[in-house]
């Protein structure tokens, strides 16, 4: 008689070796800023994100749509800031005691290598870990943001948070050519 026995399948050894073998497929877990617009959940990569600011002061530039809040003084630099809400059709953001203002590097287009803007937010609660496999398709139903704007959902335990395309959010061709839109209205 053999004195070591086969374990049966879903065993502790077992579930222990699925999830080794899971995490090992996943790779480094993705960090996320996890932040509020309206009443949405929303997460950026934190790769995308440059500072984490208190609403201070703007300044307001005449002829641009209402996602425009204007530009800011950034150490010298002049970066615009993007009103989520209103670029999502929520409606201008309230600034209140939570409101911040996130600065962000997203992905230019041929006229633009890079563009940093400022993007104003209800709220900014914390930096979440995330295994990319786990990063879910978005729902063609149920999410007041468009499409184009959602590179996924993740879970967050008390519901799901949309991933943000931010490079097609802040999109230069894109914005410019709201801007001039509105210049020509």
């Amino acid at each position: 008689m053999n004195p070591v026995q086969k374990a049966p399948p879903g065993a502790p050894a077992d579930l222990l070796r699925g999830a080794i073998a899971e995490a090992e497929q996943a790779g480094p877990p993705l960090q996320m800023l996890r932040m509020a617009v309206g009443r949405e959940n929303l997460t950026v990569p934190i790769s995308a994100v440059r500072e984490i600011l208190e609403v201070g002061r703007m300044t307001p530039l005449p002829q641009t749509p209402d996602f425009v809040r204007g530009v800011m003084n950034l150490r010298g630099a002049v970066v615009p800031v993007i009103d989520l809400g209103a670029r999502f059709g929520f409606g201008p953001t309230r600034i209140g005691r939570r409101s911040a203002i996130i600065v962000v590097e997203a992905r230019g287009d041929e006229d633009f290598d890079r563009l940093i803007a400022g993007v104003l937010v209800d709220a900014v609660y914390e930096v979440l870990e995330v295994d990319s496999h786990r990063i879910e398709a978005a729902p063609s139903l149920g999410v007041a943001i468009a499409a184009e704007f959602i590179a996924g959902m993740i879970n967050v335990g008390a519901g799901y948070a949309v991933l943000l395309n931010i490079d097609q959010v802040l999109s230069p061709a894109a914005l410019s050519q709201l801007i001039a839109e509105s210049q020509g209205a």
